[in-house]
């Protein structure tokens, strides 16, 4: 497979790592020659349908990323815990010297009314997706600071935070949220030469998308607020590996004059 992006002799750290979209991500940087620190919860989440990611999801992560010849580090780590992803971090420096890039991917989907949304979903989606993304910027800035190599900061957000969203309040306020860490981390890093953006992606074909709950909802819907789920493009949902691409070149030389940017790969559902 011909390289896309040279990543040869970095670092990078991705959470959220054991399937979707952060196994595409690992093993795409891992192709473009990068080593790579994954984690994941690999364990349910409280008030999310979702099939939960398992340990042995995380190994076929490393696995692949292995099977490229670059080098993995993987740990079992909440992103609601900062020890565990400063550790992870520590152990990454130590292991490769450097962490050079960071995908800060991790994220779960919950869905309903709003009026209906129990404080704890509320709390526990904020808790990962917003303050989850706060605690790995946390973990391994100091480090890329330290090194003085610059790199590349990637916010996993969605389309729902470029758009109002409905049915997905917490969702779209964490999603929402990310722009502004993106934008307000990316001036505050930009005298380190660390650059930040934000890829919103619109469905992608992972277990995040087996939400039949969600699905039901944009039905009942289906003459007022459901056209606001549609695609330009003439494609219901995308690969994880074709964002996969598009981290990959956020992560090069190639887009090293670009930061703070929110980056769509929505099949043009936010071309409104």
């Amino acid at each position: 497979m011909g390289r896309y992006a040279d990543l040869a002799g970095k670092v990078a750290y991705i959470t959220g790592a054991a399937r979707g979209q952060g196994r595409a991500h690992s093993v795409k940087l891992a192709e473009e020659g990068a080593d790579v620190v994954v984690s994941d919860i690999c364990a349910p989440v409280a008030t999310n349908g979702v099939i939960p990611s398992t340990p042995e999801d995380l190994e076929e992560t490393v696995r692949l990323v292995e099977k490229t010849g670059r080098r993995a580090i993987a740990r079992h780590a909440d992103v609601r815990d900062l020890a565990a992803l400063e550790s992870l971090a520590a152990d990454a420096v130590t292991e490769f010297g450097h962490i050079d890039i960071v995908v800060a991917n991790a994220g779960i989907l919950s869905w309903g009314n709003a009026w209906e949304l129990t404080s704890e979903a509320w709390n526990e989606l904020i808790d990962i997706n917003l303050t989850g993304v706060f605690h790995t910027i946390k973990a391994t800035v100091p480090h890329m600071i330290n090194a003085g190599n610059g790199g590349s900061i990637i916010l996993t957000s969605s389309a729902a935070g470029l758009k109002g969203q409905p049915f997905t309040l917490a969702y779209t306020a964490a999603k929402t949220g990310l722009v502004g860490i993106c934008r307000g981390l990316a001036n505050e890093l930009g005298s380190y030469d660390i650059r930040v953006n934000s890829i919103h992606p619109a469905g992608v074909a992972t277990e995040m998308m087996n939400v039949d709950g969600l699905f039901q909802m944009i039905q009942q819907h289906s003459h007022t607020l459901a056209p606001l789920f549609m695609n330009t493009l003439p494609h219901q949902s995308m690969s994880a590996e074709s964002v996969a691409g598009v981290v990959a070149w956020l992560a090069s030389d190639d887009s090293r004059y670009i930061t703070g940017a929110q980056i769509p790969v929505d099949l043009g559902s936010t071309n409104r």
